[in-house]
């Protein structure tokens, strides 16, 4: 565990305990994880600008396009997002329609991918050497394919597929993945019942070993967990909750550094995000969500970063 963090990790149950009981005096506060999120902003005010400029930051971050739709998707319902940094693009996967769409980082479509024998993708991930994986809901599992611009249609069984248990999860299973190239494995996201984090071996073609590894998720006090992304600078993780209306950042040892609002009237938002369910990360930093329908958005880095606890 850092050594910054112990300070505030000593404190952490007994703030805990008075700010919950503060925070539990309306069913509203309890509702939206307030006691949780005034935590975060605690553990904020302990770094220095220093420790500030290590990480993500998120405080930082202000929404520089903001509900943008994606042309055609308004009835297929996006989910996920991950960012190529060979193409420089952007893929993100839809339920209704199984399909794999590939976008533009200003927020066009560039191209449909049918996902054949697909039942729920809902989480995607770009790996190496043009190797995508994708998981699917309600089946429980984790496909990895190959990808390349000829690449006109997916299929479900045609690679090995891994499966990710949980047979009794339903509508609560693995929603979000993100690729960690540089402990050569993937984090996976169980949605809720309970929010947890979990890794797969991988050498960035195919998945390694047979089980999955609980990860520790000290910060996710979350209603769900909506998807994830690595940033490739700090090997920090970035964590959406759709319901709580919240992106924070985790660092290596799962602990909370940071967090941003997806509320209207925050970090430059017009108005509230209104359902978050996919987030990537670009090598400057940016960040980019998409919401279902089919609305997309970008966070840029401000040069002064705000202390802002929103």
């Amino acid at each position: 565990m850092p050594l910054r963090l112990l300070p505030f990790i000593r404190r952490r149950r007994l703030m805990l305990g008075l700010v919950a009981a503060f925070a539990g005096t309306t069913a509203l506060t309890s509702y939206m994880h307030w006691d949780d999120r005034a935590l975060v902003w605690l553990g904020e005010q302990q770094l220095t600008q220093e420790q500030r400029a290590d990480s993500i930051w998120l405080p930082g971050y202000r929404a520089v396009l903001q509900g943008k739709p994606l042309a055609g998707l308004e009835n297929d319902e996006t989910s996920d997002l991950a960012y190529n940094p060979v193409t420089g693009t952007l893929f993100t996967v839809t339920g209704k329609s199984p399909t794999l769409v590939e976008l533009s980082r200003d927020g066009e479509v560039l191209r449909r991918i049918p996902l054949k024998g697909f039942s729920n993708p809902e989480g995607v991930a770009v790996l190496e050497g043009g190797h995508v994986a994708v998981t699917d809901e309600r089946r429980r599992t984790l496909s990895i394919f190959e990808l390349d611009p000829e690449t006109r249609e997916l299929s479900a069984g045609s690679t090995p597929e891994f499966d990710l248990g949980f047979p009794d999860s339903g509508n609560k299973g693995f929603e979000g993945i993100a690729w960690d190239p540089a402990q050569g494995r993937l984090i996976l996201g169980k949605e809720r019942g309970p929010v947890a984090l979990f890794s797969l071996g991988s050498d960035g073609s195919e998945a390694h070993g047979d089980v999955l590894r609980p990860l520790p998720s000290y910060g996710l006090g979350m209603r769900n967990l909506s998807a994830l992304s690595i940033d490739p600078r700090t090997g920090h993780l970035l964590v959406l909750s759709a319901q709580s209306n919240l992106l924070l950042e985790l660092d290596e040892q799962g602990e909370p550094v940071s967090f941003i609002s997806l509320l209207g009237g925050m970090n430059g938002l017009e108005s509230r995000i209104p359902r978050a369910e996919g987030v990537a990360m670009d090598e400057s930093g940016d960040i980019y969500v998409v919401s279902e329908p089919n609305l997309f958005y970008v966070f840029r880095k401000q040069l002064v970063a705000s202390a802002d606890p929103s």
